[in-house]
């Protein structure tokens, strides 16, 4: 889109789209669906492609999250029992706000996946499993990109997610690798556009589901990293692989411990044991490769 402050691309330029580590001007503000939606965008309707008049029409736009405050609650043609719509925040800061994202709530949830043609065979019954694993994977999603982030603490303390991208048919050029020596692919893959203090840095998440194991918490696994964009991008990973290699070496220390399958008061604080399954390539002492 015309005001976006990042361009898109593979991990490391997998589709030749270019380096996505750009100045950030601090006033872009994207919705769910990757929409600027911020005063600036308002103002230049003719460069962004989101629906302002219906923005407004809806009530317009929640300061705490700048997200509509009547988002679409209304049943989906078809649709057979009631659902909640009920939402949750999340603990993931939003860039250009002082609050959290807020994550969909189950009616919002099947209204999307209707409108994307992916509800076949999604039973009413089973909107509330789905957002609660999906709540429960972004939350673990960036506990890891804050392991990340702790390594330009002097720098940024706060980094806040800007935005995110789901490209779930473009496999990152390391699943491609491991699915070329056998290994069942991604379910899905993120790009998530993290400000760190004036600066956007591309994450790629690749998400793993491990069948063997289909029910439990430890069925998902989350391998999360820069993208290879930008050198201080490479050298973070570099600097992870050899943090990561010296805890190895010194015993289960706390940076290669596996991400614990644990739950705190609020729903959909939990994060995912990244142990190996026979069908994933990570191992459970190289969650974040």
């Amino acid at each position: 889109m015309g005001s976006a402050t990042s361009k898109q691309g593979g991990e490391g330029g997998g589709d030749g789209s270019g380096a996505d580590v750009q100045k950030n001007d601090g006033k872009a503000v994207y919705d769910v669906y990757g929409r600027r939606i911020d005063s600036e965008a308002e103002g230049n309707e003719s460069k962004c492609p989101v629906d302002h008049a219906k923005y407004r029409a809806l009530g317009g736009l929640d300061p705490r999250n700048q997200m509509p405050k009547e988002p679409n609650q209304q049943p989906a043609p078809g649709q057979r029992v009631p659902l909640s719509v009920s939402r949750s925040w999340s603990t993931i800061p939003k860039s250009g706000t002082d609050g959290t994202w807020l994550y969909p709530s189950p009616q919002m949830f099947f209204n999307a996946l209707q409108r994307k043609g992916k509800a076949e065979g999604v039973e009413e019954g089973d909107m509330d499993s789905v957002v609660y694993v999906h709540n429960t994977m972004n939350e673990a999603t960036w506990q890891e990109v804050q392991r990340w982030e702790a390594m330009h603490k002097d720098t940024c303390r706060e980094p806040k997610l800007q935005r995110f991208r789901g490209r779930p048919d473009d496999l990152t050029p390391r699943a491609r690798f491991w699915k070329l020596l056998g290994y069942e692919p991604p379910f899905d893959r993120h790009d998530w556009y993290v400000d760190r203090c004036g600066e956007v840095v591309r994450y790629v998440i690749d998400f793993y589901f491990d069948e063997s194991k289909a029910g439990s918490p430890d069925a998902f696994l989350l391998d999360v990293r820069p993208g290879l964009d930008s050198i201080g991008n490479t050298m973070d990973r570099i600097r992870m692989t050899m943090r990561e290699a010296a805890g190895s070496l010194q015993g289960n220390t706390e940076e290669n411990q596996p991400v614990p399958a644990t739950q705190t008061e609020a729903p959909g604080r939990a994060q995912m044991q990244a142990a190996k399954p026979s069908s994933c390539p990570m191992s459970s002492q190289s969650r974040v490769n």
